[in-house]
């Protein structure tokens, strides 16, 4: 059981740590030659430009201004001047709303916090229950609730801050989901105009065996749509070509790098081996050989398009259909398009940006079965990483191990060792553990086939989240208690392990104490350093960069992480408020993480990070349900702790106690129902609106012109053949008569595969109109 010293001890060595990150970033950031790595996102924006392009040859490399040293701490207060109205324009609203939910945390746990000091810390210390027992216990066990005697009424405090602690918890949720929703609505009413914003993808379109995909697909939304539709764009197997793509640019890359070489010294033409890395083969003109090598890939990347457009097995049942206005788009993928609900699905297309293409070939029937197969291996990792946690356990409660391997105490007991094992070990061995698990969960999420990035790091954080939840919660909990009382086990009979198990709940908050000064404080002083980032930066710049285009790519800002920094934001919440009633000594714990990681945060999304896409915080349900689970996990862990301590003399308010998870999931569904549906729908008046002030704004503004390739595969603008996979016909088609080249069911030779949720034929149609007209 770890004591206050062995805390102090880990204190000190994360204090000291951060302060010591810090201090490296203050020195590194001012250095001209790592400008490029603290600062990228200026340079992405076009308002920066390397400070060692000019200058001695020394000061290209080091700032000489000592001045400048002493100001270390400058970029905090920097970092909190720019509004958050301007730092959604300058990183967008996913990133100002990401910042909101570490402001969350300290509007909930700072009251909390104070409250909890001044009532609950005094109610459980003033008790000498624990000196009285025969349990392993600290002294900061003394101030949580397990120093509280079996049936006192001293719980109904406890109780009774529980209920204030929930209701004050769910009215900041309520405030800033309401906040959350009104940015969102603003941000898209005033958006500039998007791709997506009139845009719908399509999938599970039935084949015929008359008409191709882009022309079924044309077909089915001039009929259907006829008032709305513009132009779509189909979706392709590109996986082939982008080999070649790639390949190709990496020969640009080499050429342009030799072409340099040879305008530096143009009396020696630069030569290289064809073999591995150049180290070996046959000798020749390195830009002779590389234009060829290109010519080649071209050929190939041709042929590629070529094959791709005439092979009807490359094109996928699916589209990006574009309409004249975002009103259309609204009403096209928010209805049901035909009365089979599994043909012709449709919703609202990710911006550009956004999409993950290489999930738009895998076809739709499979999705079910790649997800059940995700669902079963999910299981199995979550369940077998329960052995690494019980390692991690071990570590942490040496009385524990020593009452079961007591050849090992004298070792165990040197008091260094001790302390360091108890306060510093058990959350950095944690941590390693968890250093793959979001790459893991990612490649998950990414074989299930969801088509954004957005919905990927959504899909990866909730796996996430769950993965955290089970094993570092309440896993550590459940073999903490084992180890720690395992003599107490022994001893004891059935009916008091219960009690035992209820009592090591307060008693694990020293493990996720040490756990949080290591992941929450250390840790977010060296996401600040970038140590990694900085590393690979200029061993790329020194090994592998040519051009400046190289240099640009080496370059990696990064993004906010969403998919691995939320759910562990997540477990913070989760800690806070489980422990808010059992063990208050944790809160300042948690706040300092909360306040430190927003500085942090917030000087990261304005100077570094470079988010891929814009989902307009469509994230944000997901973070407030998290929350809510927290509180529920919280109520219903104090609910199972005071079964076990309160007896029967609390009886009555352990009945009232069980009324707050249903009071928290009332609420729950309150803002659910009041507010989520602002962030999966279109409001058609917003939309509406939109529409009518863009087009009074730009009436003669070519929109088909705008959407035509907005959503054709890089691969191909890579290879520039974006007219070959485009749409661009300029018929208009105001008439209810289609064109098509489907035939009359009665007189097709092959029956069509269509069901009641194809569109009709030409000859049904003009039966249809002629029937109307009469």
């Amino acid at each position: 059981m770890a004591t206050i010293a062995d805390i102090g001890l880990s204190a000190a060595i994360n204090i000291l740590t951060a302060f010591a990150f810090f201090v490296a970033f203050a020195i590194l950031r001012l250095q001209p030659f790592n400008d490029r790595v603290y600062f990228p996102k200026w340079y992405l924006k076009g308002v920066r430009s390397s400070p060692t392009s000019s200058g001695t040859v020394v000061t290209k490399f080091i700032n000489l201004n000592f001045r400048s040293y002493l100001r270390f701490l400058e970029w905090m207060p920097a970092a909190l001047k720019m509004p958050e109205s301007e730092l959604i324009d300058h990183a967008g609203l996913d990133s100002g709303v990401y910042l909101r939910i570490y402001l969350i945390g300290l509007k909930i746990f700072v009251p909390i916090a104070i409250a909890a000091f001044a009532v609950l810390v005094p109610v459980n210390w003033t008790n000498d229950t624990l000196e009285k027992s025969s349990i392993v216990y600290s002294d900061i066990d003394k101030l949580s609730i397990s120093n509280i005697k079996i049936g006192s009424q001293r719980f109904w405090a406890h109780i009774l801050m529980a209920y204030a602690f929930s209701f004050w918890t769910c009215r900041v949720l309520l405030k800033e989901y309401e906040i959350v929703a009104s940015m969102r609505l603003h941000f898209l009413a005033t958006e500039k105009r998007r791709p997506d914003q009139f845009t719908v993808i399509v999938r599970n379109v039935p084949p015929d065996p008359d008409e191709s995909i882009s022309e079924l697909v044309e077909h089915f939304f001039l009929v259907n749509h006829r008032d709305n539709y513009l132009t779509h764009q189909v979706v392709y197997d590109t996986n082939k070509l982008a080999k070649l793509v790639n390949e190709k640019k990496q020969m640009q890359n080499w050429l342009d790098y030799y072409q340099l070489k040879y305008e530096r010294n143009p009396l020696k033409r630069p030569s290289g081996k064809t073999g591995f890395l150049g180290l070996f083969g046959k000798k020749v003109d390195a830009i002779d050989f590389y234009m060829s090598e290109i010519e080649k890939l071209s050929k190939k990347e041709a042929a590629e398009c070529e094959r791709i457009k005439n092979t009807p097995k490359s094109i996928m049942p699916a589209a990006f259909v574009s309409f004249r206005t975002r009103w259309g788009a609204a009403i096209c993928a928010q209805t049901q398009q035909t009365r089979d609900p599994t043909m012709w699905l449709t919703d609202r297309a990710p911006e550009p940006r956004d999409i993950y293409w290489n999930n738009l070939a895998i076809p739709f029937v499979s999705l079910t079965v790649r997800r059940l197969i995700v669902a079963v291996a999910f299981f199995f990792l979550t369940f077998f990483f329960m052995i690494p946690i019980l390692f991690v356990q071990s570590l942490a409660n040496i009385e524990g191990i020593e009452k079961a391997l007591p050849f090992l105490k004298k070792v165990l007991e040197v008091p260094v060792i001790k302390s360091f094992i108890q306060g510093f070990l058990p959350g950095i061995a944690l941590k390693i553990f968890l250093v793959f698990l979001p790459t893991i969960l990612m490649l998950m999420s990414k074989f299930e086939g969801f088509i954004s990035l957005s919905a990927l790091e959504r899909r990866a954080a909730g796996k996430y989240y769950i993965f955290i939840l089970v094993n570092v919660f309440l896993g550590s909990i459940i073999t903490g208690a084992a180890f720690e009382q395992l003599n107490t086990f022994i001893h004891q009979s059935a009916t008091e392990i219960p009690r035992t198990v209820g009592t090591a709940i307060p008693m694990k908050a020293t493990f996720f104490i040490t756990y949080i000064m290591l992941d929450g404080w250390a840790g977010i002083a060296g996401e600040i350093l970038r140590l990694k980032p900085l590393i690979v930066y200029h061993l790329k710049n020194f090994f592998l960069v040519k051009t400046e285009k190289d240099r640009d790519e080496a370059m990696d800002p990064g993004s906010i992480g969403f998919d691995s920094n939320e759910p562990q934001i997540q477990l913070y919440f989760l800690l806070g408020l489980v422990y808010a009633v059992v063990t208050p000594f944790l809160l300042p714990f948690v706040i300092v993480f909360f306040g430190l990681a927003y500085v942090v945060y917030r000087h990261q999304i304005i100077n570094v990070y470079n988010q891929e896409y814009e989902s307009a915080a469509a994230f944000w349900p997901a973070v407030h349900g998290r929350i809510i689970t927290a509180l529920v996990i919280a109520q219903l862990l104090l609910f199972g702790l005071l079964s076990t301590k309160a007896a029967a003399q609390s009886t009555p308010f352990l009945v009232v106690l069980i009324a707050l998870p249903v009071f928290t999931f009332s609420f729950h569904r309150y803002c659910k129902n009041r507010y989520e549906p602002a962030f999966v729908k279109c409001p058609l008046q917003e939309a509406m609106m939109a529409d009518t002030l863009e087009q009074a704004r730009e009436p003669n503004f070519d929109l088909k012109g705008y959407l035509l390739n907005a959503y054709i595969h890089p691969m191909f603008k890579a290879g520039e053949d974006d007219d070959t996979f485009s749409i661009d016909d300029d018929r208009e088609f105001d008439t209810v008569l289609v064109p098509t080249k489907r035939q009359s069911r009665k007189n097709t030779p092959v029956p069509s595969k269509h069901n009641g949720s194809s569109s009709p034929s030409l000859n049904d149609t003009i039966q249809e109109h002629q029937f109307f007209m009469n």
